[in-house]
């Protein structure tokens, strides 16, 4: 199995995945344990002084002015974990905590959060022994960290709470651990603080986003592509030497993959040989690359936001190289969030734009030759009606998750955090947004394909053909009478989330952007 070795400058967004998803080992380095000891000292050092220092000897946020005597401090980070770990609702997925807790690991192995070595080592044992907390779906504002969801980690480290065990049932974390061999731990002075503070779980799942996002945009030129082709278009609004004088770089890939799809088709083109000539295609067609390369713009830039974060040391307070132990507001998640929201909406607007292609290619007003709702016998038949009527209703709720919710702030704390990201909101409903966009992507995918098979007396180029029989051979179904449809677009929604949509074509390409 593949081993992520955890040092103190971070960690990449491909380990994160490996992590998150893979089940990848995870190893501290020597470097790593040697600046958690040094770290701790200074604490230990701070924690044996008369004078307050908050997060070692105070109470926390609104309850910073009391300064904790040494016989409750224990009891203390005991205590904050406890009254924290108050998450509602649903539980989030396991590749959520899985990032969620080795992202916290990260930080902690920077050396400046004051965390004892032991302490960080168990955190890695318990992600080697596939142990998951059990974390609810709400309980974060996304400032002060993601801290209900943070907590509920934590509380499986102390043995306490329910986690889920490596055979998917959820069990007394108590339990877990002592099966896995695994000690739970006593916390000491700053070390409950430290393990709460940090924007983890929003990043998390922003990584796991962009990777999503990244095969999706690619499927997406693949399905433009596909029906720019069934509906006849023009491929010379691909030409390099056009995007070239606009020199967006996303929007130049997506041309690019567009065109290295439709090469070879004997389908684009045929404007002069329709019943309406047209001069253009509609903007859903001819503009397929502006919207896709602007989200693919997009993606780079949360992704170089992404991995600042994971350079990243998120806590309050920190522990600096010269002894000194301050506060701080690097836990803000404004920027994890920001680029949260701005994914949603790209996102959002690629399911619009490709769900009005699809509505083109039914409309036989528009698909120029093409077969009412590309049904068999239509009147007889409704053929794929009602699937474009399943992604008009995915796009529609795009849209209402594309409203920012980091444009909201909500106060908390007795007014200590007067203004919060609401990043993990953010990050949340993003994973809906990409689920959707994978099912309109899908729907796209099944009715272009069909409608290049109504084509008949022309040829479809080569890499169109390899989907069409990649697709066919993965049980998405292909024209004919009225059958039943949620199977087939199940399996259309199998094909473009396991990536075989884009594996399908890129033999006969070449690598796509």
């Amino acid at each position: 199995m593949h081993t992520v070795v955890v040092g103190t400058s971070g960690t990449t967004p491909e380990d994160v995945v490996a992590v998150a998803r893979q089940g990848a080992r995870v190893e501290l380095s020597a470097e790593a344990l040697d600046a958690l000891a040094r770290a701790r000292a200074i604490v230990d050092a701070l924690a044996a002084k008369p004078e307050p220092v908050y997060g070692v000897s105070t109470g926390f946020g609104a309850l910073a002015t009391r300064h904790i005597s040494p016989e409750l401090r224990a009891q203390l980070q005991r205590n904050i974990v406890r009254s924290h770990a108050a998450g509602m609702g649903p539980r989030v997925e396991r590749e959520v905590v899985r990032a969620l807790m080795f992202l916290r690991l990260k930080t902690v192995a920077s050396g400046h959060t004051g965390v004892r070595p032991e302490v960080a080592q168990t955190m890695a044992d318990i992600l080697n022994a596939q142990i998951t907390p059990v974390v609810h779906e709400y309980g974060s504002l996304g400032c002060s960290g993601d801290l209900a969801p943070l907590s509920h980690c934590a509380m499986t480290l102390m043995g306490e709470g329910d986690a889920e065990g490596p055979d998917g049932v959820v069990r007394p974390a108590g339990e877990l651990l002592a099966e896995a061999g695994i000690a739970p731990v006593e916390l000491r002075e700053k070390e409950g603080l430290a393990l709460l503070n940090g924007t983890d779980g929003m990043l998390g799942m922003l990584v796991m986003a962009l990777a999503d996002l990244k095969k999706l945009y690619t499927s997406a030129d693949i399905t433009a592509a596909l029906s720019l082709e069934a509906l006849l278009g023009t491929a010379k609004v691909l030409a390099p030497e056009l995007h070239a004088i606009r020199p967006h770089p996303g929007q130049g890939a997506s041309a690019a993959n567009m065109l290295a799809v439709l090469k070879g088709s004997g389908l684009t083109g045929h404007f002069q040989q329709d019943e309406a000539p047209r001069v253009q295609d509609a903007y859903s067609v001819r503009c397929a690359p502006q919207v896709a390369g602007a989200g693919r713009d997009t993606i780079a830039y949360a992704l170089t936001v992404a991995e600042r974060e994971l350079a990243s040391a998120v806590d309050n307070p920190v522990v600096l190289p010269d002894g000194r132990v301050e506060s701080n507001g690097n836990f803000h998640g404004a920027p994890v969030a920001y680029v949260l929201d701005f994914l949603a909406i790209a996102a959002a607007d690629l399911g619009s734009i490709a769900e009005r292609r699809t509505d083109r290619l039914l409309d036989k007003n528009r698909s120029h030759g093409l077969p009412p709702f590309l049904a068999d016998d239509a009147g007889v038949d409704s053929g794929l009606m009602i699937a474009q009527y399943t992604q008009a209703a995915l796009v529609s709720e795009m849209k209402r998750l594309a409203v920012p919710a980091s444009a909201d702030s909500i106060p908390s704390s007795a007014m200590q955090e007067d203004h919060v990201s609401m990043g993990w909101s953010a990050a949340r409903k993003l994973r809906t947004t990409i689920d959707n966009l994978t099912r309109i992507i899908a729907v796209e995918l099944y009715a272009a394909t069909r409608g290049i098979e109504l084509r008949h007396g022309l040829t479809p180029a080569p890499a169109s053909q390899a989907v069409i029989k990649a697709a066919r051979d993965a049980g998405v179904g292909g024209p004919g009478p009225d059958r039943f449809l949620a199977p087939d677009l199940a399996a259309a929604d199998a094909f473009v989330r396991s990536g075989a949509l884009v594996a399908a074509v890129e033999p006969v390409t070449g690598p796509l952007a």
